[in-house]
């Protein structure tokens, strides 16, 4: 009784600030079941640790030795958000991920079926930064004629995720918008 005035009493942002410093799994289950009981919401999440900046000069988008990678860690991270999503059986309509190699591994080690999208690849590089305002309002097309059913989840990068929720993400963490991209809660999956 007592969570339940409270939860309804913070605002979410510092209820996720409290939920930090609880070492308590049963308090972020619960905010984000609920927050997801009614389908129709977008899940970005990072891709998972993959040490590095950047894209490599060499960077071949077709080979995955040319770019950074998951790491251990970045497999486990991938794999935990995996668990996350059953346990708490998030319904998913989608899962859509960059071009990039490091997307695309956190995509399969944490859902195995995905789908790739081109306007979710990075532009932080100048290389690809002319690509910024096409991806974004493909994006934003995608998600306008989306039916609304379940959730869409994308696997992406910072700047994707900077530009169009307006903060920044670390990685393998999961950030959930309404399709209006207004931030609802976010959740770093830790590792035990």
């Amino acid at each position: 009784m007592f969570l339940k005035k409270l939860l309804k009493s913070i605002k979410i942002s510092s209820f996720l600030i409290l939920i930090s410093i609880i070492p308590s799994k049963s308090i972020s289950d619960i905010s984000l079941k609920t927050l997801l009981k009614n389908d129709g919401k977008l899940i970005f999440i990072r891709h998972a640790n993959a040490p590095g900046n950047g894209d490599p000069e060499n960077f071949d988008i077709s080979d995955c030795g040319t770019q950074r990678n998951l790491d251990y860690k970045g497999i486990l991270d991938s794999k935990k958000i995996g668990v996350f999503f059953k346990e708490i059986n998030i319904p998913i309509d989608k899962v859509l991920s960059s071009e990039w190699c490091r997307c695309k591994d956190t995509a399969n080690y944490a859902f195995g079926k995905f789908e790739v999208k081109n306007f979710l690849n990075s532009f932080y590089s100048q290389k690809f930064y002319h690509n910024k305002s096409k991806q974004i309002k493909d994006l934003k097309k995608y998600v306008k004629n989306w039916d609304g059913k379940k959730n869409l989840v994308f696997i992406t990068h910072f700047v994707v995720i900077s530009e169009v929720l307006n903060l920044s993400a670390y990685q393998a963490e999961i950030i959930i918008s309404d399709i209006n991209f207004n931030v609802l809660a976010r959740e770093k999956i830790p590792i035990n």
